[in-house]
């Protein structure tokens, strides 16, 4: 897995890599799958905007998050991610069981 951050009219500095580093571990936990994470952290005039892009197998996922502080967009599009990561995972896990599940219910509705 290859981490990159950069910065767009701001300097990242070695705490906000190292913050952005200690967040991305918690993603780790959803997908061992990850193979390519690019955060990008701006600033645009008042608002810090951090995004990033996550390639995982087959896919990728994409968020992005505007906030007055730098880590407070951090730790949103850390939570944004996450819940992205979940649904991807429940997605791939389940497609098949949940498509013929909700079929039977749906015949045995019709049947009674």
């Amino acid at each position: 897995m290859s981490i990159t951050v950069t910065g767009h009219h701001v300097e990242v500095t070695s705490s906000m890599r190292n913050y952005v580093n200690d967040k991305l571990k918690r993603l780790q936990r959803h997908s061992h799958n990850l193979f390519d994470i690019q955060v990008i952290l701006s600033v645009e005039k008042v608002r810090q905007k951090a995004e990033a892009t996550i390639q995982i197998s087959g896919s990728k996922i994409y968020a992005d998050t505007t906030q007055p502080d730098m880590y407070a967009a951090i730790d949103l599009l850390m939570d944004k991610l996450d819940r992205q990561l979940i649904r991807h995972k429940e997605k791939t896990k389940n497609h098949h069981r949940r498509g013929k599940n909700v079929r039977m219910e749906d015949d045995e509705a019709l049947l009674v």
